[in-house]
């Protein structure tokens, strides 16, 4: 071993040393290593060092090419390092240069700042004084432009009046003219009432008088829209237009001259509660209903409702009604499908749809024009439907469903989406079924109904022995299609739509309500049935009808109804299955007595056997 040495030496030679000292272990150790080989007495001792040896040599190698990488990777590491090292010079330098620039710019600003102290102070007096006059021009100037302002402002303030005043005057002006054109029509139609009661006083006297009551009834009845004033034309037409917004005619061409005399006074009278309407409640719901955003299910929009859609955003609100009720059931291209069976296979009900075609509508153009493309439309709905259910097919009254909906929506699959909401959800499920079981029972309903809501015109009815359903079966089974003039008749889709078959039982006592002084009046049956077949189409003023459906006739609980229909359900189901047993029995009956015919009758063989 060698002695320690332990003096100061500089930090390379201190490596250098601890090198030496690694060195001479190792040459120590292989002496030692050596000399135990050369001590060794066997063989098998002396192997065991060999292998010994080869080990530390394969370790060693390892370790020699684990330090390759390391070198290898610490060069790498180095030019990495070098290139960072130029990058930085270059932005030192850049800094370098950029500073540079900043001083020399100081400089010259340094320069500049005291050049513009050196300057002489007379200047810079006069530059002072010459800013002061500027400074009291300005004032002089913001003052004038204050004192123009508030002379403005009173000018804009009183113009802001004026126009005001001229806006409700206009205002008040436009209802004095609606309410004008509204009595004009009133008495127009009061004219063509008290002609008709002369005619009906005079009866078939023939004479100069009666001559010129029938040309006056003739000059009424020919009267146009476009016959209307100059006045008129400039404020509104007050007279009757042939045709309303969905294309129904709004005086029906009836045959008989006293009924068309009574069609011309309904409609003066409902265009005259059309008018005195507009400004009053119509403006407000159009306003109402433009400001309403997305249509979600609530109190208002109920309230909406039964007040009435307006014409242009009716088919949006129906569209959006009916997604609500049939979203479950559509499915994209279910109606393109239902089409392309129809075209495929002849449908059963498809000849009943074809008779039914030309008599739905009879009044309106849509329907009536040879050139309309609306009757395909209608035919392609319900062929449509009745492939989509096939437990109904095709039910008469299905076409009036759906053509109203066409009337309104436009587009025949919206229609077709319209028909099956009313039928499949909203209805109950065996209304349109060939014995029209709920149709029956609803009819059964109704009649409890009024003798609890109108129990004095329930009597008078039932005393004659009226039987309303002759009337009111066909109001269920197409909502009033037939029977209400079309703007109420929609105002109740409107509210029929979103609540369900309660709105018709509610329009069906109001209906009666508003008559009801009318028909007590009549003594004799045939006489009542000649005013119910006609009573529907005198209704003209909506918002009363619309104001006795849901307010007079509350309380209306569904509970009620429900109980109502489940017990006559009951009954007429027995009554159903009584007749079917008498109807089993009586065929028994026929069966045991054979088809012999009774004594002394001839035979139809004898019958043959005659020359």
């Amino acid at each position: 071993a060698f002695p320690e040495f332990t003096g100061r030496v500089s930090f390379p030679t201190q490596e250098l040393v601890k090198i030496l000292h690694k060195a001479l272990e190792a040459a120590q150790q292989e002496k030692r290593v050596s000399s135990a080989y050369l001590a060794a007495a066997q063989d098998k001792d002396r192997l065991e060092l060999v292998r010994h040896k080869v080990r530390q040599i394969a370790e060693l190698g390892r370790r020699v090419e684990a330090l390759e990488r390391e070198r290898e990777s610490l060069v790498q590491t180095a030019g990495l390092r070098e290139q960072e090292i130029e990058e930085l010079q270059r932005h030192v330098q850049l800094l370098l240069d950029k500073n540079q620039a900043k001083q020399q710019v100081i400089c010259k600003l340094s320069e500049k700042v005291t050049q513009d102290f050196m300057k002489a102070p007379e200047e810079a007096d006069r530059d002072f004084l010459s800013q002061q006059e500027k400074m009291e021009h300005l004032k002089d100037d913001m003052e004038a432009y204050r004192t123009q302002n508030r002379f403005l402002n009173s000018e804009i303030h009183q113009v802001t009046k004026i126009w005001r005043k001229v806006a409700e005057k206009e205002k008040a002006l436009l209802m004095k003219c609606a309410y004008l054109q509204a009595q004009n029509c009133r008495v127009e139609s009061k004219y063509l009432a008290g002609l008709r009661r002369l005619q009906e006083a005079l009866g078939v006297e023939t004479g100069e008088c009666s001559e010129l009551l029938r040309q006056l009834i003739q000059e009424a009845l020919q009267w146009e829209a476009s016959e209307a004033s100059a006045e008129s034309v400039v404020l509104g037409p007050s007279t009757v237009s042939e045709y309303d917004k969905y294309g129904f005619l709004t005086v029906p061409s009836y045959e008989v001259e006293d009924l068309r005399l009574l069609a011309k006074i309904q409609a003066l009278e409902v265009h005259s509660h059309q008018l005195l309407a507009h400004e009053v409640v119509q403006r407000p719901l159009r306003e109402r209903w433009a400001a309403l955003g997305e249509l979600a299910p609530s109190a208002e929009l109920k309230q909406l409702l039964r007040a009435g859609v307006p014409h242009e955003h009716r088919p949006r609100v129906w569209r959006w009604l009916i997604r609500l009720r049939v979203q479950h059931l559509q499915a994209p291209g279910c109606y393109q499908e239902l089409l392309s069976r129809g075209q495929a296979c002849k449908h059963p009900a498809a000849r009943q749809i074809e008779l039914d075609l030309n008599r739905t509508f009879p009044n309106n153009k849509h329907f009536t024009c040879p050139t309309s493309g609306f009757p395909d439309k209608l035919r392609r709905v319900l062929l449509a439907f009745s492939w989509q259910n096939p437990t109904i097919g095709y039910c008469q009254g299905l076409n009036r469903l759906a053509a109203v909906a066409l009337l309104v929506l436009g587009e025949e699959e919206s229609a077709f989406w319209c028909l099956v909401a009313i039928v499949e959800t909203i209805m109950p499920a065996d209304y349109y079924s060939k014995m029209l079981l709920a149709s029956q029972v609803d009819q059964r309903v109704l009649q409890d109904l009024l003798l609890e809501k109108l129990p004095r015109l329930t009597a008078h009815l039932g005393q004659r022995r009226v039987d309303l359903s002759f009337i009111t079966f066909n109001w269920f089974l197409v909502v009033f299609a037939d029977s209400l003039i079309s703007n109420i008749l929609l105002q109740v889709w409107d509210a029929f739509l979103y609540e369900g078959i309660k709105v018709v039982f509610r329009y069906a006592l109001a209906i009666f309500k508003y008559n009801e002084e009318a028909l007590l009046r009549p003594q004799d049956s045939l006489e009542i049935y000649q005013y119910l077949h006609l009573f529907t189409k005198t209704i003209c003023d909506s918002r009363r009808l619309m104001h006795i459906a849901f307010n007079d006739m509350n309380p209306f609980p569904l509970k009620q109804l429900r109980q109502l229909r489940s017990a006559h359900r009951e009954r007429l189901e027995a009554e159903l299955n009584e007749l079917e047993q008498l109807k089993a029995e009586y065929l028994e009956t026929r069966a045991a007595q054979g088809p012999s015919a009774p004594e002394g009758c001839p035979s139809e063989d004898e019958g043959d056997a005659e020359p």
